[in-house]
């Protein structure tokens, strides 16, 4: 298919479920759906995800989208994100990479060789991600053999993160709700601080959440913010204002609530 000025492809991958797209930047749809397909998840990171390959080739017929630009959205779940504190004496890459390793085992007690990591460097707080390499393999090997241009891999979090940091309020603390899970970054003198992935219970009122920031406030140190501003659809509960604090939602586009989760992680940060 030839491509069109500002189009390209955009996969969600979700727990379960991919989901294709094509955006454009310029002309109108700025989204149209090329396509859902169900594969059977692996119980652990540590699995080959074979059957989400094949769901993605199964999306993309042989010769369709040949050298079209192709950018991926991963479900949080998916993936693993920390921050790394400063080595007391950290001259050199090798040494902040080394603590993140070594910050990686602790906190999620897996060999570091399974998953690929990256960064977005910063001097106070290195903040870093990993996904597993099987299903980097899947995603690159499926790319290249339709022949597309892989553009990024990214976690929901980091594609939101990127989107909307430079929008946020001074003492302002990010957020994003996915599903049943809050994934909180932490700021502390205009710096990320902390990513914190949480549970969010069934009927979480605006209770749980002042008391959720408080805690998490408390662990890192930090004074709690008087601000959350959230990617997602947040019970109205969490919108009403109130003395302590309040919750503000990021713009989305119309329709986005209908549509599914992984439809969504491919709609992440617009068509940009």
């Amino acid at each position: 298919m030839r491509r069109g000025l500002g189009q390209g492809l955009r996969l969600g991958v979700a727990a379960g479920k991919v989901s294709l797209w094509r955006s454009s930047r310029w002309r109108a749809p700025a989204w149209t759906s090329l396509g859902e397909a169900a594969y059977a998840p692996d119980d652990t990171p540590h699995g080959d995800f074979a059957a989400l390959g094949q769901a993605l080739a199964q999306l993309l017929p042989a010769g369709e989208y040949a050298g079209w630009p192709l950018s991926v959205v991963l479900d949080d779940g998916l993936a693993r994100l920390w921050q790394v504190d400063m080595p007391q004496g950290a001259a050199r890459l090798a040494d902040i990479e080394a603590a993140a390793a070594l910050r990686f085992q602790s906190l999620y007690g897996d060999a570091p060789g399974l998953w690929h990591s990256s960064s977005a460097w910063d001097a106070r707080a290195p903040f870093f991600c990993a996904v597993p390499r099987a299903l980097l393999t899947q995603l690159t090997r499926v790319a290249a053999a339709r022949k597309l241009a892989l553009i990024f891999i990214t976690p929901q979090f980091a594609r939101h993160w990127n989107r909307w940091h430079g929008a946020l309020k001074p003492g302002a603390w990010f957020g994003q709700l996915q599903e049943n899970a809050l994934t909180l970054g932490v700021l502390h003198d205009g710096y990320l601080r902390a990513v914190r992935a949480l549970p969010v219970p069934p009927g979480a009122g605006r209770d749980w959440l002042a008391q959720t920031l408080a805690r998490e406030a408390l662990l890192q140190g930090v004074s709690a913010p008087a601000l959350l501003q959230l990617c997602g659809a947040p019970p109205p509960a969490w919108l009403t204002p109130a003395k302590e604090f309040h919750c503000q939602v990021f713009s989305a586009p119309d329709g986005e609530a209908a549509l599914s989760p992984a439809a969504r992680l491919a709609h992440s940060g617009g068509v940009a």
